[in-house]
């Protein structure tokens, strides 16, 4: 009389498991983050035509942000709602999110339009979290935090203000929302430095 295993499958499917299914590398998620890839020359494009002064290519460059930032949100989403992560996803989303950002507030800068101290501060937290999740990946991963996700969207609608051609008269309503853009990527910075800072004091007692 043959033994049936304890987790109540038969002897065949104990010997032989069955495998896991592959999440393919060509999924949705993934088409939409190299999408956001590919927008960014065709944003700066649009955005140093004729100097940066022509309304209706600000206008064409604060559309291609747009569409690039909410492919941002649905990528994720479809990601993590299907299951469709994959490594080259875990890998290239955050470049992509950083490229498109990055490249706006650069062309701003080079535009004169932003000064470049708030690029350097915006990049400067970025590139410090990136370091940061390195130096404690062996004690564990930092998961993103409701601050940062509220710091992702301010930053979007600040950069998607100073890109529309806006009359002068709302210059004001441009440095309130980085401003707000600002307080938020720093105190998001210096909570990040907090817990990464706390994970390995506890990595290192454990």
């Amino acid at each position: 009389m043959s033994a049936t295993p304890s987790d109540g499958s038969t002897p065949s499917e104990a010997l032989n498991p069955p495998a896991v299914a592959q999440v393919p590398l060509v999924n949705i998620a993934n088409i939409l983050t190299v999408t956001r890839l590919v927008l960014v020359p065709v944003f700066l494009f649009a955005l140093f035509v004729d100097g940066g002064v022509s309304d209706g290519w600000r206008m064409a460059a604060f559309l291609v942000f747009a569409v690039g930032s909410i492919t941002d949100f649905i990528d994720g989403h479809l990601a993590r709602k299907y299951g469709l992560v994959t490594d080259f996803g875990k890998v290239v989303d955050p470049i992509a999110d950083k490229a498109l950002t990055g490249a706006a507030l650069v062309g701003l800068s080079i535009l004169g339009e932003l000064p470049w101290w708030v690029t350097l501060t915006i990049a400067g937290r970025e590139i410090l979290v990136t370091l940061l999740r390195f130096w404690v990946i062996r004690y564990g991963v930092i998961a993103a935090s409701y601050g940062g996700k509220v710091k992702t969207f301010a930053q979007i609608i600040a950069i998607g203000l100073y890109l529309l051609p806006l009359p002068a008269v709302l210059d004001p309503l441009l440095w309130v929302g980085m401003g707000i853009a600002l307080v938020l990527t720093v105190g998001t910075g210096v909570d990040y430095v907090v817990r990464a800072m706390r994970l390995r004091a506890n990595g290192a007692n454990g």
